[in-house]
């Protein structure tokens, strides 16, 4: 089935071409974006995650999305897609038309809406350390930038050693993020998660674990994912989903105690509240 993507207010065919090759999200990477979670239909955590694509924008400086628009948009492709146990929508918005180099365009932005279906993660998950780090001090750092290369990179090189989803240190030496998530260490029964300082993206998941069970935010070296009791990713696709093996090193459990009960936690207030 073919469900129609939302560009700019219309709903087109997505076979039919419907963003310029002269586009910035195109020739630069000058554009954000996000991801939700959908289940059967409905939309999860839609404010909270249009709300860090305004600021997603705001950081890179481009015009105030049109939010009203948009969430219009997300509920007219779910409307035309199935209802999907598990679905995620994509929501792009790009600087637009622009000339053949780094300055931008004046002729307006570009917003798209996509959705399909999302497999379900492995019940555990192996990852690999990277040897390029993350710069907390660049312009990008907290952005949700469509600028993915870097990512795209990391992923295969976690891929080419087993790995499920590759995890960045920062400059410091100091624990980030994955490629599309967050992570969770536990140590000595207290849950901690880097600081947005160290330069991971605000994870809307990290936040709802924060909030709904707690934990400690702090900047620890990269050694203390492999030292951990416990470890566990998060991300909107796979809500919390525990560590296993990081590079070849065995955690002790998976999931332990404490990410048991983050999953439970996290399962009955996700259920209970689509947009909390």
């Amino acid at each position: 089935m073919n469900v129609p993507v939302w560009v700019n207010g219309e709903l087109l065919d997505p076979a039919r071409p419907a963003v310029s090759v002269f586009d910035h999200g195109l020739m630069v990477g000058d554009g954000v974006f996000e991801t939700i979670k959908c289940m059967n239909g409905e939309a999860f955590a839609i404010t909270r995650h249009l709300d860090r694509l305004r600021l997603s924008a705001e950081r890179l400086g481009l015009p105030e999305p049109d939010l009203a628009a948009i969430a219009g948009g997300v509920r007219a492709c779910l409307a035309e897609a199935p209802p999907w146990p598990l679905g995620r929508v994509r929501i792009t918005y790009t600087s637009g038309r622009g000339p053949l180099g780094s300055d931008r365009g004046d002729q307006g932005t570009t917003s798209v809406v996509i959705v399909g279906a999302q497999a379900p993660f492995p019940e555990t998950a192996t990852v690999t350390v990277v040897p390029w780090p993350r710069n907390e001090r660049g312009a990008l750092a907290g952005v949700k930038s469509i600028s993915y290369a870097d990512n795209a990179k990391a992923l295969a090189y976690a891929k080419q050693r087993g790995g499920q989803e590759a995890v960045f240190e920062n400059l410091a030496g100091n624990l980030c993020e994955g490629t599309g998530s967050n992570v969770f260490i536990v140590r000595d029964g207290t849950l901690i998660t880097p600081t947005l300082a160290s330069g991971c993206l605000a994870g809307v998941t990290r936040a709802l674990v924060l909030e709904w069970y707690g934990g400690e935010e702090a900047d620890v070296p990269i050694s203390a994912l492999y030292e951990a009791d416990e470890a566990f990713l998060t991300s909107t696709t796979r809500d919390v989903q525990p560590i296993r093996l990081v590079d070849e090193t065995a955690l002790p459990v998976a999931p332990g105690p404490v990410t048991a009960k983050v999953m439970r936690v996290f399962a009955e207030r996700g259920a209970a509240d689509l947009d909390p």
